[in-house]
């Protein structure tokens, strides 16, 4: 290889991580500024972490009529927003139903619950640490409807040695 080959490898070996960086910082800046755009809201941008929370059973121990209210215990606290799958757009006003054993692995009336979202979607719930029972993991059941989209029933599996809970809901319009 040449001198002037070799002086041009070593001046690209040396100057290839600071060419890499200006490239993500480039790359970094044009993504600020599409999502900046005028006409693109945030919920197209998020649209796409949209995607419907799973159902699962309802169980038998669900009892409609539960009494609105943000606590029924201390020791736990649940909260999220409620948004739709549409747009990622909160739906204020969505009834979010909650009900959970007790602290000795009944369920009975003083550990249910009715809250109903704020305007950014947002609910918050406070409750006892829901116990394992029969073999069930820790869990808390959610049931959240609301006027235009369909009714989700799903449960919430509590992380260990944690005492709180973001647990986000994405329901899906009905038409």
């Amino acid at each position: 290889m040449s001198r002037r080959r070799l002086a041009l490898a070593e001046m690209m070996q040396k100057s290839y991580p600071m060419l890499v960086k200006k490239l993500l910082i480039i790359i970094a800046v044009l993504l600020v500024q599409v999502i900046s755009l005028p006409g693109i809201h945030e919920g197209t941008v998020y649209a796409a972490a949209c995607v419907p929370t799973d159902e699962d059973a309802l169980g038998p121990f669900y009892k409609p009529g539960a009494p609105i209210r943000s606590s029924v215990g201390k020791g736990y606290v649940l909260q999220g927003v409620v948004r739709s799958s549409k747009d990622c757009a909160a739906v204020p006003g969505a009834v979010v139903e909650l009900w959970l054993a007790g602290p000795d692995g009944g369920y009975d009336d003083a550990h249910r619950a009715t809250l109903v979202a704020g305007a950014s979607g947002a609910y918050r719930f406070e409750s006892n640490p829901p116990p394992p029972y029969s073999g069930r993991p820790p869990h808390i059941h959610v049931r959240v409807s609301a006027k235009g989209f369909m009714t989700l029933v799903t449960q919430h599996y509590p992380v260990s040695d944690r005492n709180t809970a973001v647990f986000d809901i994405v329901i899906v319009p009905s038409r």
